[in-house]
C-alpha cells in the first residue's frame, strides 16, 4: 500500500469527496445517525444548487496524532496547536462525531439551516466543523465555542489540553 493509500485508509482526504461516497475511511466511518443527517441536509441543499463536500471525517487515532504533531511544529505549542487540532484523545473526528464541509456555500448553507437537521457548527474558528446535535432540532444549536480550548470535552485527564505547558 502507497504512503497515500495508507494515509486515506487512516481518514486522510487529500481531495474533497461527495458526502454519498461509500467508499473513503472518512466518509463510510462517520457514526450513521451523523451521516443520515448529513445526506439528508445534502439532498436538500442540492435542491438549492448547494453541492456539499467532506473535507474531513472519521479519523483514525494514528492519522489525528500526526495531525495534532504537525500542527504543534506549525503553532510552535500544544497549547497554540490545540485552537486547531484535538488530541487522538479528544477529537470528535477519532469517533466518527465530526465533519468538515465545503465548500463555503456548503458552509453558509448549513449556517442557515443545519439546525433543522441537528448539523451545528461547534467552534467559531472552524467554520467548517460540524457535529451531530439532535436536541437542535428543536432548540437550534448551542452558542459557538470560540475555539476547541474553550470546549470542556477536550479536557484530558487533571490537566487541561489547553492550559498545559506545550
Amino acid at each position: 500500500m502507497s504512503d497515500a493509500a495508507a494515509r486515506r485508509a487512516h481518514g486522510a482526504v487529500p481531495v474533497p469527496v461527495p458526502v454519498f461516497d461509500d467508499e473513503t475511511a472518512a466518509v463510510v466511518n462517520l457514526r450513521p445517525d451523523l451521516l443520515q443527517a448529513l445526506r439528508r441536509a445534502a439532498r436538500d441543499a442540492a435542491a438549492d444548487g448547494v453541492e456539499f463536500f467532506v473535507n474531513g471525517g472519521w479519523r483514525s487515532p494514528e492519522y489525528q496524532e500526526r495531525l495534532f504533531r504537525e500542527a504543534v511544529s506549525k503553532y510552535g505549542s500544544e497549547r497554540a496547536a490545540a485552537r486547531w487540532v484535538a488530541t487522538p484523545e479528544t477529537s470528535a473526528h477519532v469517533s466518527g462525531d465530526a465533519v468538515d464541509i465545503g465548500p463555503a456555500a456548503a458552509r453558509a448553507w448549513l449556517s442557515e439551516h443545519g439546525a433543522e437537521y441537528g448539523l451545528c457548527q461547534v467552534y467559531r474558528n472552524e467554520p467548517w466543523h460540524y457535529e451531530l446535535r439532535p436536541e437542535a432540532v428543536h432548540t437550534g444549536c448551542p452558542p459557538l465555542y470560540p475555539d476547541p480550548t474553550h470546549d470542556p470535552r477536550m479536557r484530558r485527564g487533571p490537566v487541561d489540553a489547553a492550559t498545559s505547558a506545550g
